[in-house]
Parts: structure tokens; sequence; C-alpha cells
């Protein structure tokens, strides 16, 4: 006796149903900040992405790898070999051991592209396993995680200063783990802890010692460390020290780099993944399924950057140019009044901008009202002062939201003409704020 399948409703108002985690979903914070800043023709200093184009001898190498006609059909799912090498003999040198370029390297679409890699080969769907996110978390992470069958759980950094940062400058190394609270978010079912370093918004560069300790964790609970360096060449007179770097941390870590923050080509989209084979095997078996393979030209543009940037000072020029850029739109704020986070590293600036104050009846539309309290005052700054960042709640879960409601988040991977406007803009702030 054969048993029925309920009939489905194929009635004409029927329609295909989204899975629950896309159903609901409205503007990203990208999307609809970079609409609104449009919208008054606002100095964009939100998304980082670079305003200025990348020096001559990059774009020769994309150029070149173009019209190459061996660079047209695809690559190897594990990387093209030029790049392969080329990255393994970086972090040779960098980690101080040999790097196999056939086993221990993976070039991907980008190092976001990197990260669901490995987070899909490591965490097992259907059983709820768990990766340790570190707030503020990139926005990427937690979908990232969930999509690969994980489940995030979040441990914020906390200021540490007797200083109030609400009126005083404070330094980004101010924000700190507290290890106890690491500790008590790890369960049986933790797989994974993320670590971005430099960090992206606070533009904090973890110590030594704060990287110890992470190991220590990560090593008596045995954890795989899945660390974002995206931003390693971008310090300001900080250290950047690779965790896998330390003593029995190299077997459990996988670290992940950008060709688009490195060489300021944000969209070529290729990135890597570095790491024992056993780490990476399973990361490029994943990859393979996800994209299968990354663009071939770019693959070897990129390879031959990094090689010409090895001889032509390439990232010391570069981080100077940062620094000057950082330390200008630092002196912008303290002219307007506003205290912000002394970044270490990477290329954003966070304000905090709690003396600013909202005229009560000032209206905002219904996709920034049911946003929160951030998204308003950024909304605010674009449309008053014509000047858009990015509202850092969204690198936050909900219970920790409130950590970041006073700030803003903003790039200075801009041209100095475009910081100086800003600084003109920004004068009108002076009006709003609170004695």
């Amino acid at each position: 006796m054969s048993s029925k399948v309920p009939a489905r409703n194929t009635s004409s108002s029927a329609r295909p149903r989204p899975a629950p985690m896309y159903s609901s979903t409205g503007l990203d914070v990208w999307t609809m900040m970079n609409q609104v800043s449009a919208s008054v023709d606002a100095v964009n200093l939100g998304q980082g992405y670079m305003s200025f184009p990348p020096r001559d001898f990059i774009k020769r190498a994309a150029q070149d790898a173009f019209v190459e006609d061996t660079h047209n059909q695809y690559a190897p799912p594990r990387g093209r070999q030029h790049l392969l090498d080329q990255i393994a003999s970086r972090f040779s040198q960098k980690f101080g051991r040999p790097i196999d370029s056939s086993s221990e390297v993976s070039i991907h679409a980008g190092a976001n592209e990197a990260l669901l890699s490995v987070f899909t080969a490591f965490l097992e769907v259907g059983q709820n396993q768990e990766a340790i996110l570190i707030e503020p978390a990139f926005d990427q992470y937690t979908p990232n995680v969930i999509m690969a069958g994980g489940k995030p759980v979040y441990v914020p950094l906390r200021v540490a200063t007797a200083k109030d940062p609400a009126s005083e400058v404070i330094s980004s190394s101010d924000w700190k783990l507290d290890m106890d609270e690491l500790e008590a978010a790890i369960s049986p079912k933790t797989r994974i802890l993320v670590l971005n370093t430099p960090h992206n918004p606070v533009g904090k560069v973890f110590s030594r010692s704060e990287l110890e300790a992470i190991a220590d964790v990560s090593r008596r609970h045995n954890l795989l460390v899945v660390s974002d360096e995206v931003y390693e060449h971008l310090t300001y007179g900080a250290e950047h020290i690779s965790i896998a770097t330390l003593p029995g941390m190299w077997e459990r870590t996988i670290t992940v780099g950008s060709a688009g923050k490195l060489f300021g080509v944000t969209g070529w989209r290729v990135g890597w993944a570095v790491g024992p084979q056993d780490l990476i095997q399973p990361t490029l078996a994943a990859h393979t399924r996800i994209v299968f393979t990354t663009n071939t030209p770019l693959q070897e543009g990129v390879a031959s950057a990094f090689k010409q940037a090895a001889s032509n000072g390439f990232f010391d020029s570069q981080r100077e140019e940062y620094q000057q850029r950082r330390n200008r739109l630092m002196e912008i704020f303290d002219d307007v009044g506003l205290p912000y986070v002394v970044p270490d590293g990477a290329y954003y600036l966070l304000v905090n901008a709690a003396a600013i104050k909202i005229p009560d009846t000032y209206e905002f539309p219904p996709f920034i009202e049911q946003r929160g309290p951030n998204f308003k005052l950024v909304y605010f700054f674009i449309k008053e002062f014509g000047v858009s960042g990015i509202p850092p709640t969204e690198f936050y879960s909900d219970e920790h939201k409130p950590l970041a409601n006073d700030y803003i988040r903003f790039a200075f991977c801009k041209t100095d003409q475009g910081l100086e406007d800003a600084s003109k803009r920004l004068q009108k702030l002076k009006q709003y704020l609170q004695s």
C-alpha cells in the first residue's frame, strides 16, 4: 500500500519561498549608506575602497597578464603556480619556516571566500558547532559561519582606560579582550576562533602578550585559529605579529590575506590562505566546491606585483602615505572637537560622536529608524554635514550593539582632496555640539 505525498500549494497565488536566512534581509549597510551618500553628493568616507588609483606598476602587471594568451582559461583550483610561489616565499620569510607552495597555500576569490572555505571545511553541518567571533567583527564573519552550518558566539573587545572616550582621544590598544570572558564563551562545541589583526574597525594591532594569551586558550581547547590579516602591511608604529609564528600555533592556524587590501585593488578579488597541509587541503576542497577556481589573469597580475614590490619599496612608501592620511583625518576631528580612537593599523578611524545633539524633531526614514540610534547618527552626519561613514553597530551582535552606539567609522583610504573636502563640510557640526 503506497503512501501519498501531501500536495504542495500550487494555486496561482503561491510563490517560491526563500530560506529563512535570506527571506527578510534588507539592504546591506554598505549599499544603504552609499545610497544615502549619493543622494546628497556626500564625501564618501564610509566604505573602505580606495578613491585613488593603484600604482602604475600594479596596473601594468594586470594589463600584461590579460594580453598573455595562456592566462585566459581556468586556473588550477589551488591557484596559479606563479602566485603560489610568491605567497610561499613571502610567508617563508615572515614565519621563519619553509612554506610549501604545493600543499600549504591556496588562492581564493578574495579573503572573504577564503574565510567561507575555512568555515565550510571545519564546521560540520547539523552539529551546531561554534565559532568565536571577537567584536566588533567584520560583518561577513557571521553570515559566513551560518552559511557553513556553524553557530557564531560573540566576545567583545571592551574599552579599558581611565579616560572618557566620549570626551577624550583614546588608543586602539585601549580596546582589550577579556580572557575570562573568552574562556567563558568556549563550550564543548567550539571549533574555531576568528582573530583579526590589524583590526577592522578599531585599528587595534594585537600585542605579543595578547596573542600569547589567545594562543594558550586555543591550544588548551584544541581550537582552529583563523587569523584574518588582510591589513598586515598597514601598521603605524605597532609591530604586526602573526599568531601562527607563536610556539605550537602553526599547527592550528590558517592565515588569510588579501591582494585587494595590500595593493589597493579591492575589485580584483584575489586572496589566499596559508597553513599546514592538513588544514589547507580541506580548505581547498571546500573552495573547489564553492567557486572552483579564482580568475587566472589577476592571479598573474598579483604575482607580478608582489615580485616588483619586493624591490621597489612599495609597502614602506604605502604605509607612510596612509599614516599621513590617518594623521590628517585625526587633525580634522581635533579641529571640530570630536574624540576618536587612534588606530595602530588598517585604514579606519572610529570617531566618538556622543557630543552631537540631534534635534528632537529631526525626521528619519523608516529604513533608518528601524535600525536603531547608531544608524540614525550616521544618517544625520551624511544628510546634514555631507560626509558619510559606517555605523559600527553593524559589526556587533544584537546583545553588544549598545557598545558602539556613539561611534562612526570613517575610512581614510581616500584622496587628499577628499579629506580636505570633508574638513570643510564638517565645520558645520560645531553648531550641534553639546556643551
